[in-house]
């Protein structure tokens, strides 16, 4: 498994549906934004809708943090578009907003190291910075079911750092002290907040 962290983001281009419209991407695009790139095994499966509602779920907040959701399959954009047809009551969809990226092959998925030996996609999830470049990355097995709050936290730490030139310490929220590089903030942390 590659370590992407720290890199520039593998560059794609790809047919993409978002809200029933298929258009063609590139991750380019969306140079000037933060992009949360999550991909899924596959459509109509289990484990998926609930992490493609949880996203949807947490989607104006993302958004309203500069940040593009995009998910991530080895399915058609025909397949995307039925299945966002599909009502939640049928295990569906239907209500996602956000693009879904058909990578068709495995290609984009390959090109994250995130293809499993099946041909499809494990539940990798990379947080790129406004300069394309992957600032996190975590890779879950297909039965594990991915925490969307904690991609809006490293999002939003990430964002804290840029600005404010200080670390987040571990369980870091938005509003929450954070650290500078120095002994003597760390231990002033310890002592005053840290559990």
């Amino acid at each position: 498994m590659s370590v992407l962290v720290g890199k520039e983001a593998p560059h794609f281009k790809a047919k993409c549906v978002v809200k029933n419209e298929c258009k063609e991407i590139r991750l380019t695009d969306y140079k000037g934004k933060y992009v949360i790139l999550f991909f899924y095994p596959l459509d109509f499966t289990f484990v998926c809708p609930t992490e493609l509602h949880a996203f949807q779920a947490c989607l104006e907040e993302f958004t309203k943090n500069n940040c593009v959701v995009l998910g991530c399959s080895v399915d058609s954009h025909f397949s995307h578009m039925a299945w966002l047809n599909t009502p939640k009551e049928k295990g569906g969809i239907q209500g996602i907003t956000y693009g879904l990226i058909s990578d068709l092959g495995g290609h984009i998925a390959k090109s994250y190291d995130v293809l499993n030996p099946d041909g499809i996609a494990y539940r990798g999830l990379f947080l790129i910075d406004c300069e394309g470049i992957v600032r996190h990355q975590v890779v879950n097995d297909l039965p594990l079911g991915r925490n969307v709050e904690e991609a809006l936290r490293m999002l939003l730490a990430l964002q804290h750092t840029e600005e404010n030139g200080e670390v987040c310490p571990a369980n870091w929220k938005k509003g929450l002290s954070a650290i500078t590089t120095t002994t003597e903030s760390v231990a002033d942390y310890l002592v005053k907040v840290a559990r």
